[in-house]
Parts: structure tokens; sequence; C-alpha cells
């Protein structure tokens, strides 16, 4: 008897169905316009393009232009490629353009899909991203899809790393763009540092289309982008801790492999305080439980992480003497990105390379709120069913299956699982030869490049001809890829998710064109396509007999989606094809998940040596272990987002500010504002509501108003005063500082000092903002501790980090006016000796000597340069930010100046300083700021 639910599926049809069923319509719309836009010629599509612009702009919708758009577009693309779209490719541009994600089987032409969608949102003028995962990708896309835009009248750009500002400024300025993840959201943390309006890239979040949606969006999402700045070097902390890190046994520490944690054990904390005492790192009489050891137990925990979690040619490997991290999704080196914390710094420490100096944050976002600023989100993959849940929490992303445009006919055959790992492999190298003898095509697929290169060695053994694609054979990826489908080739590759080249039966023809053009550059394409064509036709039958594509996979990953797109290599647009799991109980998935049940029937079964178990019922118990995992890591980025949501409308907040900011004309009323909330702040601190007036605090107001407000003002002697009371000094400190800024404002110019306001404000607040991140980032570490006192850590984070966060408003407003207050013009030799100390101060620090300065010559106080050209400032750049986390290389940070000093200033007599700003450079030209050097509590 049928459940209602199975009895529903089969009246209606799924969920997915349903939504397959309601682009027929459409499709027939779109295929009844063909003969239509076939007759128009070539400027005909283009002149489609002009009509279509200006419907919307008479208030058409994109939605009733669908099938006319998808009409145009599908006629360019086969003039353009000589690819006429299937109705899945239509359907699956169709489930785009309404904000899913298409799950594609891989070679359903995905790239060909984003198409229809991106010329129909690119008519709206407002900029259409798409999204992929490596630049290689961005560029070669762009390069082939421009055809089909360019024919329709619509421009193209992409955007990658490293790209002069004016090409980067045209790539977004187009109606297409191409663009990693990275490079996107790199650049929105980028726009965000910009001083001018002009100087910003991106201009808009309108549609985006992901490609390797799951990738991007899931498995890259824990991490977030990082712009960042160099702080003070700790190499030889690192080191000396390394050199004790070794000497810890097993009884030190806890190991969890499931949560990849790491934590010492009460015997362990004391053979540190011993070690760590003797190696005079930790102070006698002080323990690693003191307030005071918590940067040495920080880094002390990332040298336990390194050495025990952090393992080489698996995680990382070593290239031109430089830890290189490895994509654990995509098996791709991972070029400029560090890993944050210090932990870099450590596994640098354990492999005996130089130590790069670590980072202070200067911005940074997640992936998961950076595609959520986007209007409407749409992606394209292989596989997100199993993760429908956490698109659709996270994203609002519903997720539809479109079928393939032919029956699939490969044949997924159940796991074998062995008891060891050797028999395992011997039993792949078995399955490899067996396939080779018969010249079929087989890919094996492994978890890390250190297993990839065993088995290579095994097959070398065997004398079997292969090809190996991992991190270290980055360089010939999509080579190698294109010769996986040839005529018994065995290709051993490590994580295949996302690499974008099509693996075709009897290899790949476009590749094999553009090889035999470049070997011979005068023969005639046409004729060489024709030859290449007929080979390729032979081998491709020849490959077919064979069985198609054999995916041979010597593992299973955490997640069932890197499963899935491993197999789906194998049986793209209804070709031959199988695929084969092969696994061990020594396996870290089985090791660490795998059901204790699963072994103990296993052992009852009395297996033999090399012998495999094979039942549907292995393939249940690992999917359900599969399953488990998938949740677990969920709720992991769930809890993450919690945390970054926090953060985010803070960010939000900053970020709209200073955009404010940079649209403003004249600030001046801003400026003031904010002034006379510090005057009555400073009034209600030092005269407080209904005191008399001997409990004033008459020399604490003057003193702050010289410093703060820049004016000296007799508020001893209008205290003294008959019937004045503290609205009466309130005005009176308003009036005067009011004057003194608009002799200013006469002194530099209105031009001028609108251009000094604009800069100070938003060198304060992304001061303000770094120094806020920063905060955070330590809260973060220890709220979590609070769930032992029974307190929510996550409402502790929200309350505490909202206090900060006013606080950071409050500081503001104090310090802008402070900062203004202090601005006076320079003479032209007081700006030359200023420059002259900066600059020996720079080289000081090139040669290892001082802390390094940073400040240099102008017309502002305390690290805010004008950029006024008027004013006679002169500002030296901090130095450039690098990457961290997944952190690409940044643009420049805020040029700091210093305060022009005062008549009769002597850099080496403190006492002629007067009161310099605590956060501001110290005066006496060491570069330091004035709290660490000679202000100094």
């Amino acid at each position: 008897m049928l459940g209602i639910g199975s009895l529903a599926k089969k009246v209606f049809g799924t969920p997915n169905d349903r939504k397959i069923k309601s682009t027929r319509p459409l499709i027939e719309k779109i295929n009844a316009l063909e003969p239509e836009f076939q007759a128009l010629d070539d400027e005909g599509l283009k002149a489609k393009t002009a009509e279509f612009k200006d419907r919307i702009e008479k208030g058409e919708s994109l939605d009733h232009l669908l099938p006319e758009a998808f009409a145009n577009c599908r006629e360019a693309a086969r003039r353009a490629l000589g690819l006429r779209a299937f109705d899945t490719q239509l359907m699956g541009g169709i489930f785009l353009h309404q904000g899913n994600i298409a799950e594609m089987k891989t070679g359903e032409g995905k790239t060909l899909v984003a198409t229809f969608p991106a010329y129909l949102n690119g008519l709206s003028g407002k900029g259409v991203h798409v999204v992929t995962v490596n630049d290689y990708l961005a560029k070669r896309d762009a390069e082939w899809m421009s055809k089909v835009y360019g024919a329709l009248g619509l421009s193209t750009g992409v955007v990658y790393p490293q790209q002069p500002e004016a090409e980067k400024k045209g790539a977004y300025a187009a109606d297409i763009t191409y663009a990693t993840n990275n490079e996107l959201g790199f650049d929105y943390l980028r726009d965000n540092m910009k001083s001018e309006l002009a100087q910003m890239n991106q201009r808009g979040h309108n549609f985006a289309i992901v490609d390797e949606t799951d990738s991007i969006l899931i498995d890259e999402a824990r991490t977030p982008l990082i712009i960042s700045g160099p702080s003070q070097d700790r190499s030889e902390l690192y080191r000396q801790i390394d050199r004790v890190i070794p000497e810890l046994t097993e009884e030190h520490y806890t190991l969890d492999e499931k949560t990849r944690s790491v934590t010492y054990t009460d015997e362990g904390n004391e053979f540190l305080e011993e070690r760590l005492q003797a190696a005079g790192i930790l102070p006698e009489g002080q323990t690693l439980y003191d307030p005071e050891s918590t940067t040495i137990v920080h880094h002390v925990n990332q040298g336990l992480r390194a050495h025990k979690l952090f393992t080489r040619d698996k995680d990382y490997i070593i290239r031109d003497g430089q830890a290189v991290l490895i994509d654990e999704f995509t098996g791709r080196m991972m070029h400029g990105r560090r890993l944050s914390d210090g932990l870099h710094q450590a596994i640098e420490a354990k492999e005996e390379l130089d130590i790069q100096p670590e980072n202070v944050t200067l911005a940074s976002v997640t992936f998961q709120n950076y595609f959520r600023l986007y209007d409407k989100l749409a992606g394209m993959t292989g596989t997100a069913l199993t993760e429908a849940d956490e698109f659709f929490e996270i994203y609002r992303l519903g997720v539809v299956e479109v079928p393939t445009n032919r029956p699939i006919q490969r044949r997924d055959e159940h796991d074998q699982v062995f008891r060891t790992a050797r028999e395992k492999f011997e039993g792949v190298v078995t399955s490899i030869k067996e396939a080779h003898e018969k010249r079929q095509p087989i890919l094996v697929g492994t978890t890390s490049i250190e297993k990839s290169e065993f088995l290579s060695q095994m097959l070398e053994k065997e004398g079997i001809k292969h090809n190996v694609l991992n991190a270290r054979q980055h360089e010939q990826e999509a080579q190698i890829i294109a010769d996986a489908g040839k005529l018994g080739a065995v290709t051993i590759a490590t994580n295949m998710a996302g690499r974008g080249t099509d693996i075709q039966l009897g290899g790949n023809v476009e590749l094999k064109v553009l090889e035999a053009l470049a070997a011979d550059p005068e023969a005639h394409p046409d004729e060489i396509r024709a030859r290449i064509e007929a080979e390729h036709a032979d081998e491709k039958k020849a490959v077919l007999e064979a069985g198609g594509l054999f995916v041979l996979a010597t593992e299973r990953h955490e997640s069932r989606r890197i499963d899935n797109q491993l197999r789906g290599r194998s049986g793209r647009q209804g070709d031959p094809g199988r695929s084969s799991f092969f696994l061990s109980l020594e396996d870290d998935l089985m090791r660490i998940f795998g059901s204790e049940r699963l072994e103990k029937v296993l052992a009852g079964l009395g297996m033999k040596e090399g012998e495999a178990i094979v039942h549907p019922w292995v393939n249940k118990s690992l999917e359900r272990a599969q399953a488990k995992v998938e949740g677990r890591n969920f709720d992991i980025r769930k809890q993450l987002l919690k945390y970054d949501d926090v953060m985010n409308e803070q960010r939000k907040v900053i970020f709209s500010q200073r955009r404010e900011i940079m649209e403003a004309q004249d600030l001046s009323e801003i400026v003031a504002d904010m002034r006379h909330q510090v005057i009555e702040d400073l009034v209600a601190t030092h005269i407080p509501p209904k005191a008399y007036a001997d409990q004033w605090d008459t020399e604490g107001l003057y003193a702050q108003a010289i410093q703060v407000l820049g004016v000296d003002v007799p508020v001893m002697k209008w205290a003294d005063e008959e019937g004045v009371d503290d609205g009466d000094i309130r005005e009176r400190l308003e009036e005067a500082s009011d004057k003194l800024m608009a002799e200013k404002t006469e002194t530099f110019g209105a031009e001028t000092m609108k251009s000094i306001e604009k800069q100070v404000l938003l060198q304060t607040i992304d001061a303000k903002w770094r120094d806020h991140l920063l905060m955070l980032e330590h809260l973060r570490s220890v709220v979590g501790f609070r769930g032992y006192a029974q307190r929510d850590p996550l409402n502790e984070y929200k309350t505490e980090s909202f206090q900060l966060f006013e606080g950071l408003l409050d500081g503001l407003r104090s310090e802008v006016t402070e900062k203004l207050a202090q601005i006076r013009p320079i003479s032209k030799e007081e700006q030359q000796a200023m420059l002259q100390r900066a600059m020996q101060a720079q080289a000081a620090k090139a040669g290892g000597g001082a802390a390094g300065a940073t400040g240099a010559a102008g017309a502002t106080a305390g690290g805010a340069a004008t950029g006024a050209a008027a004013s006679g400032a002169a500002a030296q750049p901090a130095p450039a930010p690098r990457r961290e986390a997944p952190e690409l290389a940044a643009a420049g940070a805020a040029p700091k100046a210093a305060a022009a000093p005062a008549p009769g200033f002597d850099e080496t007599d403190p006492s002629s300083w007067g009161s310099p700003s605590r956060n501001g450079p110290c005066p006496c030209g060491s570069g330091e700021k004035f709290k660490h050097c000679h202000g100094k509590l």
C-alpha cells in the first residue's frame, strides 16, 4: 500500500518535476520564435538588443521579454560558436534567471547556459557578474562567450589579480563581467577602503551567476576574505616555541580528528611551563594560566596545531621556499593565501622556512555575506541537491535538478571495501590493469598528493603509462584533463572538483586543433580541423567500444557532493561509462565516522587476504556517515555566520557612512555637529548636572579644550562669573571652536578645507574600524568561555560588540574634532625637515633598526593626510597590505601623516611637544605611535 507522500508523487509528480513542467510553455515559445530570429542578419540581432533595452526603459519586465531574449541569444550562440542550445540548456537558463541553483550534470554545457540569463539581465544596464572558481576559467569563459555577447551588442569584461586599475574599472563597467569569487570579494573590500568615488570599481551588486556554486558558497564559505597589513615581527618567538613542540609525547595532548582540533592535557601544560621557563620564553613565577601569558598560550596552541593537524603534501606543499596551501576540495595550490592568527607562521617555523610577519586585519568579509549583497543570485553546479537545505536557509536559493539532454548510461557499481589500505591499493592496481588491457580510459581519484604519488609508483612497477594531476602539476591541468578520455589513457587526479575542462571521449578536439595550429602556423585552420575531427571520430568509436570512461575512486570524501563530482566525470552527454569506489577500514572516513557495526560485520565474515565485500547495505551505511559529517559542517558554517552577521551589520553601517562622505560635496555641517556633540560630552563630564560651581572640574575642561578643540579660552574665569551655568559654558566653547574652524577655512581656502575634512573623516573611520575588527577578533576568542557560566556566548558577543561599536562612534567624533583642531599650514622648510626625518626612519626600518616610521609631513594631525595640494601636505603611504586566510593582495592602505610641529618645537625635548595625540606619531620621529613610545603609560 502506498503512503500519502508516495501517492502524491505519483499523481502530482515531485516538486522538482513540477518546476521542470512549469518551464515547458516558455521553451515552446522560444522554439516557435526560432525561425523569426534565424531570418535576421547579424545587425538585426544587435538591433533586437537595442529594442529590448528600449522596452525595459518603458517599463516592460524581464520575465515578459524572456522568450524573445533567449531566442535572440540562442541564434547569436549558433552563429558565433556553432552551438545550438538544447531545450534542457534553455531550461537551466530559465531557472538561473528566476534566482535558483540549476543542478546540471558534467558535460551538459553550463558555460553556454549562463549566457541566456546573463544576456537577459544585462539588458537592464546594471551589470551581471558571472563567477568562476579560478582565473583560468574566468579568462577562458569570458573570451569564449564574449563572441556571443559581442554578436548581441553587449560588452564583456574579465577581472583578474594584479590587473591595472583602468582595465579593472572597464571590466566592471561592462554589461557582463567574468571574475573569480576571490577577486569580487577583495574588490568589494578594496572599494570600501578608497577615498574617492571615482576610484571605486564595482558599480553595485545587481545579479550574479555562480558557477560551481557548491564549491564557492559552501566549501569556501567558512573562510573569510581578509585584507591585512603587516604588524610586528615575532619570528624568533615562533622558532623558540617550535623547538619545544617535538618534545611533546602523546600524554601531553589530545587529538580529535572528527573536529580537527588538538588540546593540551594537564600533563602537557606542566611540561610546557617547565620547558618555556627554561627557554626564557615564560618568565619565572608566571604560569600559562596568568592573563599575562595569553600571547604565549596562543602561539603554543598554534604551534601544536601546525605539527599535529597540518601535513606536508596534503594540506600544503613547499614551493620556492614558501608553504603554499592546497585547496582540500579542488586539490589546487592557493598562491597568496595564508592561514590567519599566526598559524601559517607556525607552519613556516615547523618547516624551517623564512617566517613572514603577522598581519593586522584592515577589512574582512565572508563569501556568505558578500554574495547576500546581490539583488538576485543564481548558481550552476553538477552537485547541489545534498545541500539544498543549506542553500535555502543561508542564501534563499532553491535547487532544481535539470534533466540531462540524453539519458545517463553510466554504470555506478557498489563500493568495494577491503580490510587494509595495502589490500585496497593492490585491488585498485588489479582493476586498472584489467580495464587498461581493454584500452578503456581510466580516471583514478585520490584524496591527497601523497596517495596519488604512492599509486603512481605502484603503476610504474607494473609498467602502466599514466599521468598524475595534483597541485604539483597545476600548470598542465587543462592538458592532462583534455587527454584523460583518450584510448588507453590512465590519469591519477587529486580532488577532481570543478576542474572546468571536459573529459571528452577520444580527447578534446578544440585543444588538439590549437596544438596543431601552434606547431604549424601556416596551415589552413579548416583543413586541420577536418583532419583532426576525422581522427577523433575513429578514436571516440574505439573508446565507446571499450566501455567509455572508467572512474575509479580510491576513497570516499567527507562530502557526498565531492564523490558525485568525481563520478559525474564519466557518462557525459549520454556516453557509456562506469564508476567504482574502492575503500578500506583504514580510510579516514571509515576510521573516524564509519559505524562500529560495519566493522563487526566485516570481521564476522572472516574475509580472506585481498578480498573485498560488495553490498548495497555498505553503500547506505557510508552515505549515512557522510550525511552526519555534512550536517555537522553545516552547523559549524551556520554558527560562524551568526557571529559574522553581527559584524556584517556594523560593516554595512561603516561602508555606507564612508560612501555618504565620499558622495558629499561639503562636510562642514557634519563636522560641526560632531564638534558640538564632543563639546556637550566634555561639558557633561567636567560639569555634572545639578552640581555646584565649586564641584566643577574647570581645570580639566580647560586642558581638554586646548587638546581636543584647539582653543585657549578662560574657562576658570567664566566659572567665576555670576549666573553662568553649564549651558553658557557650552555655548561659549562652541562659539570659540566655530570661530577657530572659520579662521582655518579662510587660511586654507574653502575647497582645500572641504578636502581636508573629507580625508580626515575617511581615514579616522578606517583607523577606528581597523581597531574595532581587532577587538572583535579578541572578543570572539574569549566569548566561548562564557558558556561555562551558563551564559549564551552568541548573545554575549552581540551585546559586547554593540557596546564596542558605540564606543567606536563616540571615539570617531572626538578624534575627528581633535585632528581638525590641530591642523595648521606648514612652511616649506618644516615640510622638508619632516620628510627627511621620515625617510631616515624608513631607511632605518628597512635596515632592521627602528620599528618603522609610517608618518611623514602633512597639514593634518595624528595620521590623517589631507590629499590637498593647496595645503602643502605631503604624506608617505603605509606599507601595502598583504593577503591572509584566503587573502589575496590588496590595494595600499590609507596614507598617514604627522601633525605639523608647534613653534619652538624640539624633537629631543619632550617639554616642547605640547599635548601630542596618543594615537598620533610620536614627535621624537621614531615612527611609533605616541602611546607606544614616549607616551607609554
